[in-house]
């Protein structure tokens, strides 16, 4: 039966057989335990991020190798504890891991501080990105919910998805018009809102300096503007600016596991989810010997 359950869903399995479902993940298990699994010891560049699995698994944390863009890790939760584990393991393997790509959150840099001391901690582009999108959000709510019921309340309402868009994507007509409408309606949004623009521009700069530059000046009209969510998030990318300008010495991001994040999804989907959490880790860990199609 191993040899047809790289080929079939469990489902199909259980049918052609005619075996308990319980057995043929059994079997899967031991299948997917005698794959190989990438080496530790030449890894050089890491990413780690939380995938959500579902109410039943909930948030997991994964560790990828960038370079063969495999997954070298899966353990519950989020932050330190799910990333005690692998960590012993690169330090036993002697692994030389230079540079590790995450997002801001605390678990995961007190993770890498201390069991990788050496790596460089990269802050992620996208994580960034949301963040700042995040703290728009927030000064949009808080201007609808100071604002009285009248013309500019009613503009403010129902553009969040628009303020979140980059330009380009913006559907010229209705779109740009009712942003454009808001912008001018309302300062302070119009501050946050082109502030937001801005710093994508910080991973466009010609060098390290340059981009150390640019960060400060940002910094300093955030903090100008008198917002306290603009000048929280300046603080925040103060705090971090080391992890953010590591990124013109290793230009590296957790974006692959988007990807990785898709092909989950997908995996899921076909064996209709999985119930043992042992076997879609054991999945999710052999997912770089899946090559063409994805079976359940």
């Amino acid at each position: 039966m191993e040899a047809w359950l790289s080929r079939l869903t469990i489902q199909d399995a259980v049918e052609i057989f005619g075996v308990s479902w319980n057995t043929v993940c059994e079997i899967d298990i031991r299948r997917l335990k005698k794959l190989s699994r990438p080496g530790l010891k030449g890894l050089k560049r890491l990413a780690i991020d939380e995938v959500y699995l579902g109410k039943l698994h909930k948030f997991v944390t994964l560790v990828v190798d960038l370079e063969t863009r495999a997954v070298i890790s899966m353990a519950p939760g989020r932050g330190l504890t799910g990333l005690q584990g692998i960590f012993l393991r690169l330090k036993r393997a002697n692994a030389n891991v230079q540079a590790v790509a995450t997002d801001m959150a605390g678990g995961y840099i007190a993770a890498v501080l201390k069991y990788l001391p050496k790596a460089r901690l990269v802050f992620d582009h996208f994580h960034v990105v949301k963040l700042m999108n995040e703290k728009l959000t927030t000064l949009r709510r808080q201007l609808y919910n100071e604002l009285k019921q009248g013309l500019n309340r009613d503009v403010l309402k129902g553009v969040r998805w628009l303020l979140l868009k980059n330009p380009e994507n913006l559907q010229m007509g209705d779109e740009s018009q009712r942003l454009a409408e808001a912008l001018k309606l309302n300062e302070p949004l119009a501050v946050g809102y082109y502030l937001k623009e801005d710093l994508r521009q910080f991973w466009n700069q010609k060098s390290i300096l340059a981009a150390q530059r640019f960060l400060d000046d940002w910094c300093r009209r955030a903090n100008a503007s008198g917002i306290r969510v603009l000048q929280t998030m300046a603080k925040t990318l103060q705090t971090h600016r080391r992890g953010l300008l590591n990124w013109y010495i290793d230009p590296i991001s957790s974006g692959p596991l988007e990807g990785i994040n898709n092909k989950i999804g997908a995996l899921q989907r076909r064996a209709y989810g999985y119930r043992n959490y042992e076997h879609l880790k054991q999945r999710i860990l052999t997912l770089h010997h899946t090559k063409f199609k994805i079976a359940g």
